[in-house]
Parts: C-alpha cells; structure tokens; sequence
C-alpha cells in the first residue's frame, strides 16, 4: 500500500477501535477493565517510544543533541498543553464531572455541561495531532508507522473510556457520547492528510515530527497513565504481566514489519 493508504487506514481504524471498545467497557458497566487496558497502554507506549520511535528520531536528527532537545521541548510542550486543557482530560474524582452529588442540576449542570464539551474539543484537538504523528512516521518508514500507529491506539483506548465516562456523568445520553466521539475521532483522518501533503513539501521537518511523537509517547505513559495506575492496589502481578505484553508487541510488530 502507499504511505497515505497507510495513514488513512491507521487513523480510521485507531480512532473507531479506541472509541467502540471504550464504549464497550463503559456500556458493559465493568470500570475494573480500565486499569487493565492502561497497564498495556503503558507497556505499548514505552515501548514505542525506547524501542522504534526514539532510535529513529536520533538517527534522522543533525546531531543527538539536537534530538535529545527536541524531546526535552516535546515534553515540556504538551506539559504546557495539559495546563491548558487541550491535551489529556482530568479523570480523578474530585475534577468536573466526577463530582459524586451532582445530577445534571443548577451550578453543578453547567459545570459538568462544560466538562463534556471541554472533553470533545481536546479530543478533537488531540485526534488531529495523533493523525499528524502518524502521517510523519509513515512518510519517513512504513515500519515506522505501524509501530506509532499501534502505540497511539494502544493509549486511546483507555483515554477514550475515562472520557466516555465523564461524558455519560455529565449527563449525556449514551447514544450521543458515542456518536460525538465516533465524529471526534475522525479528525484522525484530517490530521493524518493534512500532515502527509505538508509533510511532503517540507520532509525537513519529519524529524523533528517525530520526536515530538516520542515525547507524546514518554508524557503521557509517565506523566498521565502511570500515577493513574499506581492508585491501584489490586492485581500488581496483571498490572506486570501486561505492562511486559504491550512492549512485547511492540518487539514483535517492529521484528515483522521490517
């Protein structure tokens, strides 16, 4: 297939996958699942990161240098765009809405009504970035891309179940969450289009994509996923297991893919 098949299969498939299996956990009532899932996201993105992503980065960047201060500017970037709500959403229970008493009701409605369309737009935001790292690592190497893809759909998925939860706390109608989030996921797509054509007229800026895609990958397994899962206290030897797997697949899908 040509890279931009590549890149349009990948952010469709990713994108419905993250959203139809998050709202298969929360449907099926069972939040127990979600530690399990971010467990292997964990591994998958760390994973991703150390073992295709990183090594590539520094082979295409001017000097090691340069690319260990890309990394260092990527980190520190999405830092910044986590402040401001754009990036990753708040889960924990005291954030809005997660607020145990309120129903949709007075003050308490509006800030969880707020919530929900905080949540749509930082995930349309965050779909069209992912769709832009994905169209980069395809334009440098098709091997390269399916491994970034694979991280990035390993980590939406349970993003995409903690937010379709808050969206139904927020009182939305389960109907409505997933046909927002189904449209939410779709500017994968523009991402992945608009990054390949752009790209393509300024290939000196892949490597710098992707080390920003690196960076994506070591914030938010460390910084966001990490302390989420050392909450729990249940099942530390599954939390092990499938943390290993998700890097295993990741061996394994960068051993067959070049």
């Amino acid at each position: 297939m040509t890279p931009i098949a590549w890149i349009v299969l990948m952010s469709l498939a990713g994108g419905l996958l993250s959203v139809l299996v998050a709202s298969g956990v929360s449907y099926a009532a069972r939040p127990h699942w979600v530690p399990v899932l971010i467990s292997y996201a964990i591994g998958a993105l760390l994973g991703a990161a150390f073992l295709e992503v990183l090594p590539h980065a520094i082979e295409a960047a001017e000097s090691p240098e340069k690319a260990a201060m890309n990394i260092l500017a990527g980190i520190l970037l999405f830092f910044v765009l986590e402040k401001l709500v754009l990036w990753r959403h708040c889960h924990d229970e005291g954030c809005a809405g997660h607020e145990p008493h309120s129903h949709g009701h007075g003050h308490g409605g509006h800030e969880h009504g707020r919530s929900g369309l905080l949540i749509l737009v930082g995930d349309t935001f965050h779909n069209f970035v992912d769709g832009v790292l994905i169209a980069a690592a395809f334009v440098e190497s098709t091997p390269l891309g399916i491994v970034t893809a694979l991280a990035i759909i390993a980590h939406e998925v349970p993003q995409e179940a903690g937010d379709f939860a808050v969206l139904l706390g927020a009182g939305w109608k389960r109907s409505r969450a997933l046909f927002w989030n189904v449209v939410s996921s779709l500017t994968a797509i523009v991402g992945g289009l608009a990054g390949y054509y752009a790209l393509d007229n300024a290939r000196e800026w892949i490597p710098v994509i992707i080390t920003i895609a690196a960076s994506s990958f070591l914030y938010v397994a460390i910084a966001d996923l990490m302390p989420r899962l050392k909450r729990e206290t249940a099942s530390i030897g599954w939390h092990t297991v499938l943390l290993i797997a998700g890097i295993a697949v990741v061996v394994f899908g960068s051993a067959h893919s070049h």
